[in-house]
């Protein structure tokens, strides 16, 4: 499974979820509102996408509506608080990946 992996600027909530993953599914990462945005490109690419916040789901419903419609998008609500590969940010990253796990094995 292709899964992309989204939050503001990319550097360290999504990145380090792309890391961590990485062999447990096929995995990429993006940001919203950093110098190479998300793509369309990007979105096609994956079969699920994961978001940290709520709002970054809307924000791609607004940029990219088709592809929105077309993809299953979750959000893990996580803040942006945390530091790239942090382990605080590492364990919720797994607890929330498993919680998700039933849903992203289905699609």
């Amino acid at each position: 499974m292709k899964v992309l992996f989204i939050c503001n600027q990319n550097q360290n909530r999504s990145k380090t979820a792309a890391e961590l993953f990485k062999g447990r599914f096929k995995t990429k990462s993006a940001g919203l509102y950093n110098e190479m945005p998300v793509t369309e490109t990007q979105l096609q690419w994956a079969d699920a996408v994961i978001v940290m916040e709520e709002e970054q789901r809307r924000e791609l419903a607004e940029r990219f509506p088709k592809q929105y419609m077309q993809k299953r998008i979750l959000s893990l609500d996580i803040p942006d608080v945390y530091h790239y590969n942090q382990p605080e940010l590492i364990e919720i990253l797994k607890r929330k990946i498993d919680e998700f796990f039933p849903i992203l094995a289905t699609h």
